[in-house]
């Protein structure tokens, strides 16, 4: 920086100078659906390959990771009130992940 020149970072303390609007900002669309659109379409171009595509679509047909079912009669017992909490199997549970962590990072 040469001596006599204004920084362009504004110094800490100082409150940066209002920057004019441009005219694409004037005429910017207002609501949230339309800044999406004029966001995507400002981006760069992306592509999946079909390698990718057919993984998504194997995941999909798997059904996801959990049951829909036991995870709906889990809701409703803790909703009424039934649900009961098993603390044995939770620490044996914990106890085993520990220990096989263990064992990972010792490389056993």
């Amino acid at each position: 920086m040469k001596i006599g020149q204004t920084p362009e970072l504004p110094v800490p303390g100082t409150p940066a100078a209002p920057k004019k609007a441009t005219q694409e900002q004037k005429a910017a669309p207002t609501s949230v659906a339309q800044e999406g659109v004029r966001a995507s379409t400002a981006g760069a171009s992306v592509s999946v390959s079909t390698l990718a595509r057919s993984l998504e679509t194997a995941d999909r047909s798997v059904g996801g990771d959990f049951d829909n079912v036991k995870v709906d009669a889990i809701r409703t017992a803790i909703k009424e009130g039934t649900y009961k909490v098993n603390p044995e199997a939770i620490a044996d549970k914990l106890l085993s992940n520990a220990s096989e962590m263990l064992n990972v990072t010792r490389g056993y």
